[in-house]
């Protein structure tokens, strides 16, 4: 057998195999929570165990007795870090995740459509996975109100801050991340400060939610928008065209009805999501799914398995863009669901417009094939 389509070691290997599907199948057909001590974590595959593990409440995000980590803790990336709700449960998460939430939901997703088939002809990339990985966030940016000319240098930012977020970065990649955190917190802060809100911005839908708001903490939470959009969106525009390549003709009838666009990236966030996996951390003993769990133990949760899950989607290995009650994970569930979903999905549906539009051309694609970016929980290909 190749080595490349040999199974993964593990579930963190799984995130860059070329198809870790079949793997993940096996996975769910064992017990509903499997000790890795390679890992040092429990792992997760199915999706009712999933939900258990979400919604319960002594599970947290961050270890307690590591909110921000260690490697970063102390530097201007670790004062963003920690304070980012994503990051944070109780009062910490309590205090902004309200205010991000009705904003987003009163978003105009076609004022952020429009805004990317502008912007992104302004933003040359050199490569399909350059795109994937500037344009989204581009897109926020400019929604939250910030000019044209400062779309390249926040993107270029944000790309270096999320790299504090992996535990594979090197030395030179954290320090990197602490340089843009004080350069995006700078930003926002000027933003802020320097006028009023654009009166369509997203920025001025979170001033009106908290209009006596000036804290750090809602400026990191805004610069947050942008750090979750990187690396989930460039994944999500990514594995819509890897679906595009491999899928006999798709390209042609999104060619026909270019409304099935927002189909083809939902059903991708689905079908081959680009958050593989999460994690949870027992804050106290506690039993999920039959399982004790000492206080401290991490639950890897794999949502790339958990969405082709048959209890969870019928038919979950055929790749369908007209499924009916299409359930996935990928976005969060209870007190952490993300309320960005639809915008990442419009804006990745937007870039991929964009790319085609431009003359790429999926069955290329095909024949050149993709490796994906080393990362531990990113599903994000590269195109050869």
């Amino acid at each position: 057998m190749n080595d490349s389509l040999a199974p993964p070691a593990d579930a963190i290997a799984a995130v860059t195999h070329p198809d870790p599907y079949p793997w993940y199948a096996r996975l769910r057909e064992g017990p509903a929570l499997v000790r890795d001590e390679g890992l040092r974590l429990w792992v997760a595959s199915r999706a009712e165990v999933m939900r258990e593990v979400l919604a319960h409440p002594a599970m947290r995000v961050r270890p307690a007795a590591e909110p921000v980590p260690r490697a970063i803790a102390g530097t201007p990336a670790g004062e963003l870090f920690g304070r980012l709700v994503r990051m944070n449960d109780g009062a910490p998460h309590a205090a902004h995740k309200p205010v991000l939430q009705r904003a987003l939901a009163g978003l105009d997703l076609g004022i952020a459509r429009a805004g990317m088939r502008r912007i992104a002809p302004q933003l040359p990339a050199a490569t399909a996975a350059e795109a994937c990985f500037t344009w989204p966030v581009a897109g926020v940016a400019h929604l939250l109100g910030f000019d044209d000319e400062a779309l390249p240098p926040l993107a270029a930012w944000t790309r270096d801050f999320v790299a504090c977020l992996s535990p594979l970065s090197s030395e030179a990649q954290l320090q990197a991340a602490s340089e843009a955190a004080a350069a995006l917190m700078a930003r926002f802060e000027a933003l802020v400060a320097a006028r009023p809100a654009r009166e369509d911005s997203l920025l001025a839908a979170v001033r009106g939610q908290a209009p006596d708001d000036g804290s750090r903490a809602l400026l990191a939470n805004l610069v947050g928008l942008l750090s979750q959009t990187c690396e989930a969106t460039a994944g999500l525009m990514g594995n819509s065209l890897v679906v595009l390549a491999r899928e006999p003709g798709l390209h042609a009838q999104i060619t026909a009805q270019p409304l099935l666009l927002e189909a083809l990236v939902a059903e991708t966030a689905r079908h081959d999501p680009s958050v593989q996996n999460t994690r949870r951390f027992a804050a106290e003993p506690l039993t999920v799914a039959g399982t004790a769990l000492a206080a401290g133990d991490a639950v890897l949760l794999v949502l790339g398995a958990a969405h082709r899950d048959p209890a969870l989607n019928p038919a979950p290995d055929r790749f369908d863009l007209q499924r009916a009650e299409r359930r996935m994970l990928g976005f969060g569930h209870g007190l952490h669901a993300c309320p960005g979903q639809a915008l990442a999905c419009t804006l990745a549906a937007a870039g991929v417009e964009a790319l085609l539009a431009g003359g790429l051309d999926p069955a290329g694609l095909a024949e050149r094939g993709w490796d994906y970016r080393p990362s531990a929980n990113a599903r994000i290909p590269v195109f050869r």
